[in-house]
């Protein structure tokens, strides 16, 4: 969801800036901070936006320096003479009826509308259609740096998984190893209790090894982390927006983990599943850069 831009133009005595970034966020949030009378631009960048980004808090700047070409202002006489004979009727309509107007400052009047040329919407400086026709190419250039992100972190998820297929099949290698120790140690704690190694009763062992056999098997944890890492691969694969079903995927990754950790009870099952937690950790910090 990570992403940087920026487009520079000069026209009619001024020259400009645009910048656009994105960080992460739940959903799509668009900021802007444009000149003022330049409003008009949040409607063109939301559509240019549209359908290419999902997710994301983007926020948009126009900096524009004008120099004198561009701030070069004239009075348009033609209005001007209309303005001054509209207040000098307004005036004495008021003063036939014994209301006093204060009158307009020069100041005041050169603010109606199309007093000034070159000011108000009646005429837009030339700089500021130019600018607008440059959103296109902005956005093109955020989202193509945005896209070679998220290349990048499709590379490091896909060696990230691959790194914990390895180690779930490395901690299915253990469950025999796991449970000779486990028969082992039940075997010695029993004979301590007797007193007697030989007056282990074997019905009675195998019993309380099944029923820790139960209680410490992790097979169906390593099979739903083999589905999760096949579910994860796809969405990978997928095209559109899969970072929320890849951050929900991560939750269940650790949940699985933390539970192998949990029932391990055996001190090299233990070190793979820290290991996992470690490698789902960080794929977490780049699934939440993930649109």
């Amino acid at each position: 969801m990570t992403g940087f831009a920026s487009l520079q133009g000069a026209c009619d005595g001024a020259t400009w800036t645009w910048e656009i970034r994105s960080v992460n966020a739940r959903g799509m949030d668009l900021k802007l901070r444009l000149p003022d009378g330049f409003e008009k631009a949040e409607a063109a960048l939301r559509k240019a936006l549209a359908g290419r980004v999902a997710r994301g808090t983007i926020s948009c700047t126009l900096r524009v320096v004008q120099g004198a070409a561009g701030q070069g202002l004239s009075v348009n006489g033609e209005v001007l003479e209309r303005m001054l004979a509209a207040l000098q009727t307004v005036t004495a309509r008021a003063a036939a009826r014994g209301i006093e107007m204060r009158a307009g400052t020069a100041s005041e009047i050169l603010t109606l509308r199309g007093v000034l040329d070159g000011a108000g919407e009646a005429a837009e400086p030339v700089w500021a259609e130019v600018a607008l026709g440059q959103i296109g190419e902005l956005v093109e250039t955020f989202t193509g740096a945005r896209t070679s992100e998220g290349d990048a972190i499709q590379d490091i998820l896909t060696r990230a998984l691959a790194d914990v297929a390895q180690t779930v099949g490395d901690a299915r290698t253990l469950l025999d190893a796991r449970a000779a120790e486990q028969r082992a140690a039940l075997t010695a704690k029993i004979a301590r209790v007797l007193e007697d190694a030989d007056g282990v009763d074997p019905a009675r062992l195998e019993q309380e090894l099944a029923l820790l056999a139960i209680r410490s098997d992790v097979t169906e944890e390593l099979d739903r982390l083999d589905t999760h890492i096949t579910a994860a691969r796809e969405l990978l694969a997928a095209e559109g927006p899969v970072g929320r079903k890849l951050d929900f995927l991560m939750q269940e990754f650790n949940r699985e983990a933390n539970t192998l950790c949990s029932k391990a009870g055996f001190a090299d099952l233990t070190q793979k599943g820290l290991a996992l937690k470690v490698l789902i950790d960080q794929m977490r910090e780049q699934v939440q850069n993930v649109e």
